[in-house]
């Protein structure tokens, strides 16, 4: 898919989420939409955005949105990492990386001309 450009409709997804059921971009129409995507629990960066995403819940609930977590760990993942670190964002677990290829944000990782 080509990448995604201001003003393009979001991709809809269906994922299993953490503490159980699945969550559906189209499930939350009416609702502004937070997503933001990370490579793996409980890393540093990862864990400290999801903290401050969960610390600014009340906020965004004041503003009719939700946030999701969307990566390719697994539910059980999630759900450690969230019980770990008391988050109240919404973790979605894209193991086959399906959305995350839709959204254009899953890539190979470059360092130093290595792949």
């Amino acid at each position: 898919m080509a990448e995604l450009t201001i003003g393009d409709e979001a991709p809809d997804f269906r994922l299993p989420r953490n503490g159980g059921g699945d969550i559906s971009l189209s499930d939350l129409r009416g609702k502004a939409v937070v997503l933001y995507f990370y490579p793996k629990d409980d890393t540093s960066g990862c864990t400290a955005e999801a903290i401050d995403f969960s610390a600014l819940g009340g906020e965004f609930e004041k503003a009719n949105s939700v946030v999701i977590g969307i990566s390719p760990d697994s539910v059980k993942s999630h759900d450690k990492f969230a019980a770990k670190h008391s988050l109240s964002v919404m973790l979605a677990a894209d193991e086959d990386k399906t959305a995350l290829e839709a959204y254009g944000v899953w890539k190979e990782k470059s360092m130093y001309g290595k792949k």
